[in-house]
């Protein structure tokens, strides 16, 4: 709970959610989920690697979460296309997972690098 990237995808989840509920509707109920699932993706991965006994296992859990970082982006996408939301709002979700990404990766590359230290 003290990893910064994992914060930021926490709070970066509760802005996908929020989007998710006024979506929901009947016709977007599984792309409000789909949208829930990848958002959540991100922080679980995130949660579930820094409990890995090898630095090799959290940098692979760390990999998974930036993936699901694209899929939340490609999500948002797809929520401008449908216009559930507007351009502004896609550039700053865009933005904010850009800037998650770097973190996530940047850890992730650190991790490796110890690892090969120790070596």
């Amino acid at each position: 709970m003290n990893l910064e990237i994992w914060k930021d995808s926490i709070a970066l989840n509760d802005k996908f959610f929020d989007l998710a509920e006024e979506i929901g509707n009947a016709r977007s109920y599984r792309f409000a989920e789909q949208l829930r699932a990848a958002s959540l993706s991100i922080s679980n991965n995130i949660a579930e690697g820094s409990g890995s006994f090898s630095d090799k296992d959290f940098a692979n859990f760390l990999n998974i979460a930036r993936r699901s970082v694209f899929e939340t982006a490609n999500l948002a996408f797809v929520a401008k296309q449908r216009k559930h939301i507007d351009d502004d709002c896609l550039n700053k979700m865009l933005n904010e997972l850009d800037i998650l990404s770097r973190k996530i990766s940047c850890f992730r590359k650190r991790i490796l690098e110890t690892m090969n230290n120790k070596r």
